[in-house]
């Protein structure tokens, strides 16, 4: 076993210096401060249930908080998605403490994280590709960690029966010279990091500040601004000389006389997707595709629908949630949703509920119709930003009767505070 978690370290060691490359902050800090490889040497020494436990635990215990209240420090960061994913998930180190089955307890806290990295997907899929190598890597630390624990570990980190007690200065050692990094796992990182800071935009800021120092210069030199203009004569003026109106305007110095066309690039086709990636369904890139199924779902999985047009999705089964992205003329029906179906950025869409849902959420989206069932007419339909939306009430056992969601309001202060009510306005 120590033989193994050895070859384990080794491989989450490599995941984990290329993760530094894209989370500066956070792994740095996990990597230099929880002394995680001396794990490799708990099978070497037996353990006693004591207040002793507790000082073996709070090095680890001390840095998970540290890095949970560097999160919250940096709740207006543009990576705030990213900083939530690794603090929502570090917990899972603590899987030593975990007397039975600690397994599962790294699967939750997987799980946790990837609420966060849909997110990131979603705001970075088409921008940045370097964000979608770090969800993965990152996601793929803790489902190796697991394949660990499952083979070694299964019920509870496994102690010596015949070893001394582990001493509370096991963690106490100063830390081995670091080793180079091994080289990273496939797929190698694409470029370098996105950073925290703002740095590259000092040069412009710069540059900005110093121009509106020198029209302020200019300004205030009050009447005396007018002695560095040049006297017009007569014959330069068009309205006293006949001769300048005939004349072309002269061309711009160092400028073609003809029309620039600016160049235009066809937008790169991806290929269509549909696979279970950990706990995320992806259906991703089709077109004209009206048999799309997803037959086995699990409570905790999500569906992710990203740039389907012309194209129709049946979900069987339940599932946690599910995200239409970026999509055109993309009809989905799903029979139960435990938590939100969201709509975003989409055009003419249509949603058919056969069993429950609690929430739909519809933000920027121009043509939505909603199909409810006899047991989802009570969810709640909060949306934003969107036109043209219908919701389908049924009535009787084939029937629907229509009700578009308002789209205009009115604002009223009644004294105390705003009120808004939908407006509606005769044709």
């Amino acid at each position: 076993s120590v033989w193994a978690y050895e070859d384990h370290v080794r491989l989450i060691r490599g995941r984990i210096c290329w993760e530094i490359k894209f989370s500066a902050v956070f792994i740095a800090l996990l990597l230099s401060n929880i002394k995680l490889l001396n794990l490799m040497h708990m099978n070497r020494f037996s353990f006693q249930a004591s207040p002793l436990a507790f000082d073996l635990l709070k090095p680890i215990s001390d840095h998970i908080q540290e890095i949970q209240s560097f999160r919250e420090r940096n709740r207006g960061s543009s990576l705030f998605n990213h900083l939530s994913a690794v603090s929502e998930s570090i917990p899972a180190l603590g899987w030593v403490a975990v007397s039975q089955k600690p397994g599962p307890y790294v699967k939750e806290m997987n799980d946790a994280a990837t609420f966060y990295t849909n997110r990131v997907l979603k705001d970075y899929k088409e921008t940045d590709r370097r964000h979608v190598d770090w969800v993965r890597s990152y996601l793929l630390i803790w489902t190796e960690m697991q394949a660990f624990i499952k083979q070694h570990h299964t019920t509870g980190l496994v102690w010596s029966k015949s070893g001394p007690i582990a001493p509370a200065s096991l963690f106490d050692s100063p830390p081995a010279p670091s080793a180079p990094c091994p080289p990273p796992p496939p797929p190698p990182p694409p470029g370098p990091p996105p950073v925290f800071t703002d740095d590259e935009a000092k040069p412009q800021a710069d540059a900005t500040a110093a121009q509106h120092s020198a029209l302020f210069a200019q300004l205030n030199q009050g009447m005396d601004i007018t002695k560095g203009l040049k006297h017009v004569s007569d014959d330069q003026k068009t309205h006293k000389n006949p001769n300048l109106r005939s004349q072309q305007p002269a061309a711009a110095k160092g400028k073609n006389a003809g029309p620039v066309a600016s160049p235009t690039t066809p937008a790169q086709k991806r290929p269509p997707l549909l696979e279970l990636e950990g706990k995320k369904w992806r259906v991703e890139n089709f077109e004209q595709k009206h048999d799309l199924v997803i037959e086995e779902t699990e409570l905790k999985q999500v569906a992710y629908v990203f740039s389907c047009n012309n194209s129709t999705l049946q979900i069987k089964g339940k599932i946690n949630s599910i995200i239409i992205d970026n999509c055109k003329k993309l009809g989905v029906v799903f029979e139960n949703v435990v938590g939100i179906v969201e709509i975003i950025n989409s055009k003419s869409i249509q949603l058919q509920v056969l069993g429950t849902v609690p929430t739909i959420s519809i933000n920027k989206t121009e043509g939505c119709q909603v199909y409810l069932s006899k047991d989802s007419v009570s969810c709640d339909i909060v949306s934003a930003k969107s036109s043209e939306m219908n919701i389908m009430i049924p009535e009787g056992e084939d029937d629907y009767r229509e009700f578009p969601v308002p789209e205009q309001f009115k604002t009223v202060w009644d004294g105390s505070k705003l009120v808004t009510e939908p407006t509606e306005i005769a044709g």
